[in-house]
């Protein structure tokens, strides 16, 4: 028989016990888990040594460069337009916009690319894209967060450019929706990636100039009728690899605002610049 009022402490007590035994059971198993990766991990080090994916040099583990390689990447960080994400050679101050910006205002809303579309930043870009290098995906995406300037952060989704069916299937896979899985992966926010489609077969966009690029992307996306509802007076960012004229993120835009979009931040792993301002 127990005093009067040790009966609440008792199942106090014993609450606290159960949950100290239900975390050390969650820790044994996750040491568990990683004990039993351990082994695999070497063995795929063992077989695939990790490798500079730019020159290809030995480094201490995958989806990393080695330091030559990275003192060449031309990160884009402020100062830059507020709104294109066009970089400053100096600071103009705060909330500065660039002429093109003020001459020829986006119908998004910003931009944001993490690097430069030279050297090792294109190679990366076009290893993600042809020869199915799909594992470096995970660490563009770090950098693509990091870049994001807190957009992706307040976003209520992320969403990618996406492909036309046709071109899926020739290719296996999209890579503007793997950098999104994974910026989503690492963030935390909801991913859409059937909302917008590619309702329209267009050209390769290389090779084209500005105008033919808005006129092959013209009415080319469309938000799928059955799913209206997640972007209505919703915040997005439309995840794609390269900005380079803005004319296929602009089309994809057009078509997320037609549908009630709230706001959308392009977000690119890189982007081509001209100069510096």
């Amino acid at each position: 028989m127990l005093p009067e009022g040790s009966t609440t402490l008792y199942r106090q007590s014993n609450g606290r016990n159960g949950h100290m035994r239900m975390l050390g059971r969650e820790i044994t198993l996750s040491m568990l888990t990683a004990g039993l990766k351990r082994p695999w991990v070497a063995l795929a080090d063992l077989v695939y040594p990790p490798a500079c994916p730019g020159c290809g040099v030995s480094v201490g583990a995958h989806r990393g460069l080695c330091p030559a390689c990275w003192s060449r990447i031309r990160f884009i960080e402020r100062p830059y337009c507020e709104i294109l994400g066009s970089p400053f050679s100096h600071d103009l101050g705060a909330g500065i916009l660039s002429a093109e910006a003020l001459a020829d205002p986006p119908v998004f809303d910003r931009l944001r690319s993490a690097a430069v579309h030279d050297g090792i930043v294109r190679d990366l870009v076009l290893s993600l894209k042809y020869p199915d290098r799909t594992d470096l995906a995970p660490m563009m995406a770090g950098w693509m967060l990091r870049a994001s300037d807190g957009t992706v952060a307040a976003c209520d989704a992320i969403i990618p450019v996406p492909l036309h069916r046709a071109r899926l299937f020739s290719r296996k896979y999209n890579q503007a929706a793997e950098l999104a899985r994974h910026v989503a992966h690492l963030s935390g926010k909801p991913l859409l990636a059937a909302t917008l489609l590619r309702v329209k077969r267009t050209s390769q966009q290389v090779g084209l100039g500005a105008k033919a690029r808005q006129d092959n992307v013209r009415g080319a996306f469309a938000v799928s009728d059955h799913r209206a509802a997640d972007i209505f007076g919703r915040r997005i960012v439309l995840v794609d690899d390269v900005y380079t004229t803005g004319a296929t993120v602009a089309a994809a835009t057009r078509a997320l605002k037609k549908a009630g979009a709230a706001d959308v931040t392009v977000l690119t792993f890189a982007r081509v610049v001209g100069h510096l301002i």
